[in-house]
């Protein structure tokens, strides 16, 4: 296999590589059904008899799984291929999304529903993050920003946008449960597109390491928390997302408990807010080239983070029965959230080497995101309510600015968007006097 300094461009559409289209749309549909259940089933199990922290430590139970897998993923799939990893975590995810339904949901079972909901947390990061180890093994490091913008994309597309706004017309219709029972269609589908459509990505030379040797190129995803660069890139990334996991647990409690909406019509706000990172994570992926990783990282992902937290509480509390104005911080958060797509080719520039490591250390910290962010508002919901929970996520959007500045990374052929103005000026006033001296020739 060729190195990924050795791969040629690939055509691409606005930064979306074409010959890995196929995933991108698995990747969208797979993430549509697991996204069904992402805003409503917080307030789904209190309405089923359980309280509020008991609502919320599901979520962080599975945050935790899919945090574990989620380090496993990278490194696993360059070692077995990742079309083998994406069919494995498809067919899991469907056998536990079944279980998670019938022996847990069906009869309210809070242990069968913890045990079964985390184990399908296991399964979902296999199939999401093993696509980004293809987009890395598969196309020029010159890309990778905007194609990993354009995973982001159809990430939020299928959990936010789809995922939330077929629920909101069907839980009218056949409730909560129904509706969970509908998300089997979409990753069924996904799961096709993988299998069928990536047959030709090149596999790297690691899947052919003997047991022992995968094993150690395992445990090395841990090793690389030595790198005190590594450590800080993955800690913003843990905060990337604090909001997007968070909200979608706390914020179904405030808009239905405490403002009197209906689920439905709260999903329509989470469905807003999902649909503006369609555009943002593409945008932020485009202008990291313009812009340089860490500026884009710093300015726009971490204070607009902290910005757009505080405000998807008090805009809301002050327009209590509007939903335009719940709609403004949602397009906010959705604008912002994207800003922090450059944290993969940051890592894996940081190693090289181990890319695929590298990458399992990336998932690590969104999995672990996915974690924190529940485990936070199980803490402190119980003595600050919701407020609290949202003035905790924008202090740690704060932290994450403050660690930025020790981010020290040379972005591959960036020179900054000022230095790129001079010399296209240059460029523009030799063409002029190179046309002027022919003249004059003339």
């Amino acid at each position: 296999m060729a190195t990924s300094t050795e791969l040629p461009l690939v055509r691409t559409f606005i930064g979306l590589p074409r010959p890995l289209f196929a995933g991108y749309l698995a990747i969208a549909l797979f993430m549509t059904g697991d996204g069904f259940e992402l805003a409503f089933l917080s307030q789904y199990l209190i309405e089923l008899g359980f309280d509020k922290a008991q609502s919320s430590l599901v979520f962080t139970v599975y945050g935790l799984a899919a945090a574990l897998s989620a380090w496993c993923s990278g490194v696993t799939a360059e070692l077995i291929t990742v079309r083998r990893a994406m069919r494995i975590g498809a067919i899991l995810w469907i056998v536990f999304h079944c279980c998670f339904l019938y022996f847990g949901l069906n009869g309210a079972h809070y242990g069968t529903i913890i045990l079964f909901y985390a184990l399908r947390g296991l399964t979902y990061p296999l199939f999401l993050y093993s696509f980004v180890v293809a987009i890395v093994q598969n196309i020029n490091p010159r890309q990778v920003s905007p194609a990993l913008g354009w995973f982001w994309t159809v990430y939020s597309i299928g959990i936010g946008v789809v995922g939330s706004f077929i629920p909101s017309f069907t839980i009218p219709l056949i409730g909560e449960y129904g509706t969970l029972w509908l998300a089997l269609i979409f990753a069924f589908s996904g799961a096709l597109c993988a299998i069928f459509g990536l047959r030709h990505l090149r596999n790297s030379e690691k899947s052919g390491l003997s047991a022992k040797e995968k094993f150690s190129e395992l445990l090395f995803a841990i090793k690389l928390f030595k790198n005190p660069q590594v450590a800080n890139a993955a800690v913003i990334r843990i905060i990337n997302t604090l909001s997007l996991f968070g909200f979608a647990v706390v914020m179904p409690m405030m808009f239905v408990d405490e403002l009197g909406w209906t689920i439905d019509r709260w999903l329509l706000v989470w469905a807003v807010f999902f649909a503006v990172t369609i555009f943002s994570n593409v945008f932020w992926g485009i202008m990291n080239e313009i812009m340089g990783w860490i500026n884009v990282v710093r300015y726009m992902g971490c204070l607009g983070m902290a910005a757009s937290t505080l405000l998807f509480y008090y805009i809301p509390q002050a327009y209590p029965d509007s939903f335009a104005m719940a709609c403004v911080p949602a397009v906010l958060l959705g604008w912002f959230v994207g800003a922090f797509v450059a944290i993969t080719p940051i890592l894996t520039t940081l190693e090289p080497e181990h890319q695929g490591a590298a990458i399992s250390v990336y998932n690590l910290a969104a999995g672990a995101s996915n974690f924190c962010a529940p485990a936070l508002a199980v803490v402190i919901l119980p003595w600050a309510g919701v407020r609290g929970v949202v003035f905790a996520y924008a202090g740690l959007y704060l932290l994450a600015f403050g660690l930025t500045f020790l981010l020290k990374v040379k972005q591959p052929g960036f020179k900054g968007a000022f230095w790129q103005l001079r010399e296209k000026r240059l460029q523009k006033k030799n063409a002029q006097l190179q046309l002027q001296t022919g003249q004059a020739h003339a």
